[in-house]
């Protein structure tokens, strides 16, 4: 069963509004110009790990970031596309580790080589931002914004996501918080986060009205029972998706993670080795989030879910008229509600339901989507031969 944490962040301190940051008291207009004229948007693609809960797509050779799983473009791919024309590629940083670089930065020839920051270890996702954030407080300067995101997300509509993004922005120019982007829940999912909105940031623009509020407290992996009462509070979903200046988050994270304290020097002078060396490894959200007391949401009206498994691929795909989420040569007949991947083969489906059908040269791999949730027992079971280069790859 998932663990269940609630956690309430320090209460918050007193803030003085700004009526700029109302999203309708402040045109698109008037955003674009202050995002021009304040500073530049950069952004920071959380890109490390190899992906296993994709086998046996998912290799060391063919990391998840690199895959085509919800469309036509790898998962990388469609992160970076998404940010733009608000943040073009030449403004995106990837943080990554060595074993996958090369690999991404095949997939994603637009974003300089210079962007790509290689991790001399896994450091965890707070260490990853803080290195993130120096370096566009090194390139842009340290009052610059950007948003942070994972390469792994499923963004429908891409133009209310910039939209948000924009909004997001001019709160964190006008202000030292940190913003998180929620999305609103479809469903009692049991292996997200959850936010509680709290009181608005601006009186005269409530959430309702999309205003942004201050988090009251984040629950990770509830039951499902629990998510149903998070949903009736007016919970949302944490996208995964951050807004904040460079200074702000580096200031944060020095105040608040203690995991990272002894190497924020060193990165601050340039000595990478020496901070991977005494940092230890923390998320965003435990080592900084749920610590904090300057934690903001903005609701936002897209599409999001987290492409984490085979089976939430059936959520985030285009659907036929049964139900079947499908990629490749497929085939299906009284078939509905699948999941079918195939790899320069043929599938051919008949009479199935609520499956997941990988197949890729000379190897075929079918569960149903309640198993695929979680694959380690299954690959621990593999010879290491068949876990790490399945098929003929």
């Amino acid at each position: 069963m998932p663990e269940t944490r609630v956690v309430s962040p320090i209460p918050p301190s007193s803030v003085t509004a700004d009526p700029l940051t109302g999203a309708d008291t402040l045109d698109e207009v008037e955003l674009e110009a202050l995002l021009e004229t304040g500073t530049t948007m950069w952004a920071v693609v959380f890109a490390g790990g190899i992906g296993t809960r994709f086998w046996p797509l998912s290799t060391p050779r063919r990391p998840k970031q690199v895959l085509a799983l919800v469309n036509e473009r790898p998962l990388i791919a469609d992160t970076i596309a998404r940010l733009s024309p608000l943040v073009p590629a030449e403004r995106v940083l990837v943080v990554t580790s060595a074993d996958i670089a090369d690999t991404l930065y095949d997939a994603i020839p637009e974003v300089p080589r210079a962007n790509m920051l290689v991790e001399p270890r896994p450091l965890g996702t707070a260490a990853a931002l803080a290195w993130g954030a120096q370096e566009v407080s090194r390139r842009a300067g340290p009052d610059t914004v950007f948003v942070a995101l994972h390469a792994d997300l499923a963004v429908g509509y891409p133009d209310i996501l910039r939209d948000t993004l924009r909004r997001a922005a001019s709160i964190a120019l006008a202000d030292k918080v940190l913003v998180t982007i929620g999305a609103q829940p479809t469903r009692p999912e049991t292996g997200f986060g959850y936010l509680q909105p709290g009181m608005p940031i601006d009186p005269l623009v409530s959430r309702a009205e999309g205003g942004a509020c201050r988090v009251e407290h984040f629950v990770e992996k509830p039951s499902a029972a629990l998510a149903d009462v998070l949903i009736d509070k007016g919970a949302l979903w944490n996208s995964g998706i951050f807004v904040w200046r460079a200074r702000v988050v580096l200031d944060e994270l020095e105040q608040h993670t203690a995991e990272l304290q002894h190497g924020l020097p060193k990165l601050a002078a340039g000595e990478m080795a020496a901070f991977a060396e005494l940092v230890t490894s923390v998320s965003i959200d435990r080592g900084l989030l749920e610590r904090s007391p300057n934690v903001v949401v903005l609701p936002a009206a897209m599409e999001w879910d987290d492409v984490g498994t085979w089976a939430s691929l059936r959520r985030v795909r285009e659907l036929d008229d049964t139900g079947n989420g499908v990629m490749g040569d497929v085939h299906c007949v009284d078939c509905s509600g699948n999941v079918i991947h195939a790899d320069g083969c043929c599938v051919v489906a008949y009479g199935i339901s609520g499956m997941i059908v990988v197949s890729i040269d000379g190897l075929t791999f079918v569960t149903t989507q309640d198993r695929a949730t979680e694959l380690g027992p299954m690959l621990n079971a593999l010879p290491g031969s068949l876990r790490f280069n399945p098929g003929r790859h």
